[in-house]
């Protein structure tokens, strides 16, 4: 059962072609595009959805949020994304050319949009479901970069679909211009602006600034008409924040998926396996006891590792990367535990 904000959304937006949930971390928007795909499709309007959301929070679709709130009444299938997939994989991502009465859920990781890979296999599905389809994008800051290849592709292949939503607490992070590319994912247009350049002179304050070799360019030193632009937005969208939403429970909980680099999955599966790791400066790294072994894999998923002759090594984790795109969808403090102090 949806909570009543969650209930305000769906009425709001759930029959709009484009749509925007900017609803605050915790609020539950993953429950209210899964509710609102569950309505289109009894409606006859979709039997097709494309989920795309940052790598730590992809899986998180497949292994929690599909499960626990698509309902038991809409027949479903989801397929996962894999870049470098094995046979099983593919033969997975591959069943989605087969017949389904049902809804086909495909989740992909927005990063994949920046290779020639997913660009295809996003403009293949375009082409294949667009007609019947939705697309969303969950932590839809991740395309705020006007410029960037993931972000054309994105919005060139979402203009294929019927449906169209984006999901985030924090819309605007650092600048209200971060706010067109997510806008123009939804519809070319739909502020009010088909150029970016456009939208910035009418929201910016620019002046002209010299570089070196006598050239200029345009810098932002400030904003100006935001309370047009936030009217523009509220016709697009749903806004609700955490204090405003009474009948949540006090604590919600969220699992975030970090990959490991090839360095950590290749001491991991030896230090799990054989208890034992030779480095390439010939240092030892063992754990005789499984308590041994717990704390040393443990010290490989976050970046270092203590040497026999007690040396501490270090080396890339994708954790902090992970932390700074939980705080970007963040509002006010935080407060972050740690397992080790190298983590510190």
């Amino acid at each position: 059962t949806p909570f009543d904000h969650q209930v305000t959304a769906l009425e709001k937006g759930w029959d709009r072609t484009e749509f925007g949930l900017f609803m605050e971390m915790g609020t539950g928007k993953s429950k209210v595009l899964l509710d609102n795909m569950g309505m289109l499709f009894r409606a006859a309007e979709i039997n097709f959805a494309l989920v795309i959301a940052p790598k730590g929070v992809y899986r998180n679709w497949v292994a929690k949020e599909i499960p626990e709130h698509m309902s038991d009444d809409i027949p479903h299938r989801v397929i996962r994304w894999v870049s470098s997939a094995n046979k099983k994989q593919k033969k997975e991502m591959r069943s989605v050319q087969d017949p389904f009465s049902g809804l086909t859920i495909f989740v992909m990781n927005v990063e994949a949009f920046s290779t020639a890979k997913g660009k295809q296999a996003g403009e293949w599905m375009a082409r294949a479901f667009g007609q019947n389809g939705l697309i969303a994008i969950d932590e839809s800051t991740t395309i705020k970069n006007h410029k960037a290849k993931r972000t054309k592709n994105l919005c060139d292949i979402a203009s294929k679909f019927k449906y169209r939503r984006i999901l985030t607490g924090s819309p605007i992070t650092k600048s209200p211009l971060d706010i067109y590319s997510q806008c123009d994912f939804l519809r070319q247009g739909i502020l009010g602006h088909t150029s970016y350049y456009g939208f910035q002179n009418t929201f910016a304050v620019l002046r002209q600034q010299r570089a070196g070799g006598g050239r200029t360019f345009q810098q932002v030193v400030g904003y100006k008409n935001l309370e047009t632009l936030g009217q523009q937005i509220d016709k697009c969208s749903y806004r609700v924040l955490k204090k405003d939403c009474l009948d949540l429970p006090e604590k919600i909980y969220t699992a975030r998926y970090v990959s490991l680099t090839p360095e950590q999955l290749d001491m991991y599966v030896k230090l799990q396996k054989e208890a034992l790791l030779l480095l390439d400066n010939g240092d030892m790294v063992s754990a005789p006891a499984v308590i041994t072994q717990m704390l040393r894999v443990q010290q490989v998923l976050s970046g270092h590792l203590k040497t026999d002759d007690g040396e501490m090594i270090y080396f890339p984790s994708k954790r902090m990367e992970a932390l700074q795109d939980i705080l970007a969808e963040h509002q006010g403090k935080a407060m972050i535990w740690s397992r080790f102090r190298h983590d510190i």
